[in-house]
């Protein structure tokens, strides 16, 4: 009787040695990922600007990592399953912090899918919302990410009792992706943040043409640390390097539909359109740094290839003030001619060496023939305040902050970093507004850059994408800028642009829209 006694304690003393062991170790883990969500939050602030990532997806990931440890912090938390939706987080926001992630308009949201989606093509007529975890820009193309965290054997191809399958979901973001006009997407990426199992992998190849990603989404490491008493500790570290991520392209989805207004036949511009007359040139661009800050035109220096010509700045430049730093912008611009290219290579993503496509709206190419932009600081800072207002009238004390913002930090230099070896094109639109406005309120020297300038970027035809002109048409969204934007859309070019209004008017549509801010200049009659 006393040996049954004490084994029977002995067992309740190991059960209870047990269960504070597994108490602890569920606590120990609870702690583990109140800090990850501690410093998912931090990373989330931080994120790069180059995303371009929205105040409303911002406030999207804040709400759900502080929501998440809420939960991780209740007292009852401990004795729960661990959550698993901090990893998911955690890939998400690493996905955001690679550099060639731009244009993010929306983050862990439902899309709602078009009635034109059947039930057939959902394979669930109950369905109305798809849910997508990052819709952004990639090389130029918008796209949509959808992100798995799961430990790859139990990620299931097909229907089970605890999950619709892999095979469903992808249909079903693939009519998703097919049935909306303005956030349709060029590709869906997937991305397995832990693996994925091979044989998961070869359906998804086989059934969706899925194909690995050219870009690296997977080697960086996210490692998540915590200050104590002065010192980083490491105290958790998230890992990419065994990732998987696919690309798929959604059938059907080509960008400019036949029934669009605005299609252009084979994407081809017309070469007659096109006139020459500025030499293509290299030029290093910490030169032209040093030249703005200097102001000496004998230091332009020019690399001259055996197959092309590449003028070097003359007399005749500095004598009519066309100016140096602007003709080593035009001149470090790639400028090739249409007549060598092919019908292939001249199609939106191929055209003008593809990702090397800058489309200008109206105030890009007023900033570059500015005088205000091409040294004419001193001489504006020198007239008297009466004249300037009278010249400028209600624009008096935004021409002034222009003016001070060039002394401090000169737009050519931007400018020369963000065109050197690009191809620039605009539409027959902008070409159109900016010689009306350079006639009207620019001098001479104004007019004589914009002569040169429209010689060297290509003219294209107002080629809107679809999915631009399917927004509607409203006093934030004016018809003009749709079409001004919707053709660098459509030709896969980032636009360089200072009318911010219209991005954030598209952003909070939703819709990815690569694009590039610069600072206004206006025309002064120089």
């Amino acid at each position: 009787m006393g040996v049954q006694l004490k084994n029977k304690v002995d067992f309740l003393e190991a059960k209870q040695s047990k269960n504070r062991m597994e108490e602890e170790q569920r606590v120990a883990q609870v702690e583990v990922a109140k800090q990850r969500c501690k410093c998912v939050i931090d990373a989330i602030q931080k994120l790069p600007s180059s995303t371009n990532i929205t105040d409303s997806c911002r406030r999207t990931l804040l709400k759900l990592a502080h929501a998440e440890l809420a939960f991780l912090s209740r007292p009852s938390s401990s004795s729960l399953s661990l959550s698993v939706n901090i990893g998911h987080l955690e890939t998400v926001v690493h996905i955001l912090q690679l550099p060639f992630i731009t244009g993010v308009s929306r983050v862990c949201k439902a899309i709602r899918l078009s009635p034109s989606v059947t039930s057939e093509e959902s394979r669930d007529s109950s369905l109305k919302h798809i849910h997508v975890d990052v819709v952004c820009t990639v090389n130029r193309k918008p796209v949509w990410i959808i992100v798995s965290d799961r430990n790859p054997k139990y990620i299931s191809w097909n229907r089970c009792h605890r999950s619709k399958g892999l095979k469903l979901r992808i249909q079903e973001v693939l009519a998703a992706a097919q049935s909306c006009l303005t956030l349709r997407p060029s590709s869906v990426i997937l991305f397995f943040g832990s693996g994925l199992a091979n044989n998961v992998y070869d359906k998804l190849q086989d059934e969706f043409g899925a194909s690995e990603i050219g870009l690296d989404f997977s080697v960086f490491s996210s490692d998540l640390l915590e200050e104590t008493e002065g010192d980083w500790i490491n105290i958790i570290a998230r890992s990419y390097k065994n990732a998987c991520v696919l690309e798929i392209s959604p059938a059907d989805g080509k960008d400019v539909g036949p029934k669009s207004r605005y299609n252009v036949e084979a994407s081809i511009v017309d070469s007659s359109q096109l006139e020459l007359s500025v030499g293509k040139a290299e030029v290093r661009p910490q030169l032209l740094e040093e030249n703005i800050r200097s102001g000496d035109s004998s230091q332009l220096e020019f690399s001259v290839g055996e197959a092309e010509t590449r003028p070097q700045p003359t007399e005749e430049n500095v004598r009519t003030n066309l100016g140096d730093t602007f003709c080593s912008i035009v001149m470090g611009m790639k400028l090739r001619l249409l007549e060598n290219q092919n019908s292939e290579s001249a199609k939106p993503g191929n055209a003008f060496g593809g990702s090397d496509l800058v489309n200008f709206d109206t105030t890009a190419l007023i900033a570059l023939v500015s005088g205000i932009s091409n040294g004419g600081t001193k001489k504006l800072l020198a007239t008297p305040e009466n004249e300037m207002r009278q010249r400028f009238k209600g624009n008096f004390d935004f021409v002034i902050g222009q003016i001070m913002s060039e002394i401090q930090n000169p737009i050519h230099m931007e400018f020369g970093r963000i065109l050197h070896g690009k191809n620039g094109i605009i539409c027959e639109s902008v070409l159109m507004e900016f010689k009306e406005l350079v006639s009207m309120c620019g001098g001479p020297n104004e007019k004589l850059r914009a002569e040169k300038l429209i010689n060297c970027i290509r003219v294209v035809p107002d080629s809107p994408s679809e999915r631009m002109m399917g927004l509607p048409t409203t006093r934030k969204l004016a018809l003009k800028n749709k079409i001004v934007f919707g053709t660098g859309d459509h030709w896969h070019a980032q636009t360089l642009t200072a009318n911010m209004a219209f991005v954030r008017a598209v952003s909070q549509t939703g819709m990815s829209l690569s694009t590039i801010e610069h600072r206004p200049r206006a025309l002064t009659g120089d």
